[in-house]
């Protein structure tokens, strides 16, 4: 629903070349390109951003000690393949899938021990505190956002982005508890916020391959950015939260007491040192994030005869009755489900 993603083998002669004048022996790679959408496609996202994420997966895996494929080749002209696109070498691993959601049991990750789990999250966790904690320059990020801005002016700017992409996704079709959501924000806006980092955006589970619970491929940059640290933790946790509330919708046990927002925050200050605060307002960012991304995906499925569409606006957003219990102070963000 997004990038496009091929899988390929490569094979091409050492343009090195053999000191004798032909070509050097054949070189091999296992490889994934990724490629912006085509326009006509009704793409999730205004733009994809190849280069940027490129870029940023090469500053990741040489500074921040944190698994990433091996970036191979940028390609700007859509000549070549109908789309600006990248390459990067294929890792092998397993993911926690997202269709069905691992919340819904019958895969590695429902059918494993809680200490397995307990691994992967702290694991993942700490994949997390590297990338926040690696060591870049803000002119070697500039791309990414102002990484010299104080933390407030760093949340305003990310928050507003994402109102600006709401904007964009959902102008013709405002979505009221989206909108009751942006409000709710301004309204509890943190007192103090912590300097930025370098954010991976879409910090979740789904987009990481385990081996034996270990993290060995971190993936996906296209929400690559500059924010406050618990941007990408309330993310983490929340798109936990998304996949046991459709679980519970359909009354399944799901993974209760997994990623709870107090382990991972203690978690994350064991490593760090920094004590993430303001909770209830980051996960409830998350929350309004993940809605305007679902409500665009939802208006696709609607626009290509997926799905009907709703009676009312808010019918597309999946967990709609999420944010109007975090409206209503209903919703529980704590060390528990």
């Amino acid at each position: 629903m997004s990038s496009e993603t091929l899988l390929f083998d490569a094979r091409w002669p050492d343009a090195g070349g053999t000191g004798g004048g032909g070509p050097g022996p054949a070189r091999e790679a296992r490889c994934v390109a990724r490629l912006a959408p085509a326009g006509d496609a009704m793409p999730i996202f205004p733009e994809y951003r190849m280069r940027d994420q490129f870029q940023v997966m090469g500053l990741v895996g040489a500074r921040a000690g944190v698994p990433v494929p091996r970036t191979l080749w940028y390609e700007a002209d859509p000549g070549v393949l109908g789309a600006e696109f990248f390459v990067m070498e294929r890792m092998e691993g397993e993911v926690p899938p997202d269709i069905l959601p691992y919340t819904f049991g019958d895969n590695w990750l429902a059918r494993a021990s809680d200490d397995q789990r307990r691994r992967l999250q702290e694991a993942t966790v700490a994949v997390v505190a590297r990338i926040h904690g690696m060591d870049v320059a803000a002119d070697e990020v500039a791309f990414l956002g102002d990484l010299s801005a104080d933390g407030d002016s760093a949340l305003r700017a990310h928050f507003e982005g994402w109102r600006a992409y709401y904007d964009w996704a959902h102008g013709e079709q405002p979505i009221p508890v989206l909108e009751r959501m942006f409000g709710w924000l301004e309204d509890h806006w943190p007192d103090e916020v912590g300097a930025p980092v370098v954010s991976w955006g879409d910090a979740r589970i789904g987009n990481v391959m385990y081996r034996d619970f270990e993290p060995v491929a971190v993936l996906d940059w296209e929400m690559a950015g500059i924010a406050p640290r618990e941007v990408d933790l309330g993310w983490l946790v929340f798109l936990h939260r998304f996949f046991q509330d459709l679980a519970a919708f359909f009354g399944l046990a799901g993974l209760p007491g997994f990623l709870a927002f107090g382990d991972v925050a203690h978690y994350y200050a064991e490593l760090t040192g920094y004590v993430p605060r303001d909770l209830e307002f980051y996960e409830a960012y998350a929350a309004l994030r993940q809605g305007i991304v679902m409500g665009r995906v939802n208006q696709r499925r609607v626009r290509f005869g997926e799905q009907e569409a709703p009676a009312e606006p808010d019918g597309l957003v999946n967990h709609a009755a999420t944010l109007e219990q975090m409206l209503n102070g209903s919703y529980r963000t704590g060390t528990g489900y």
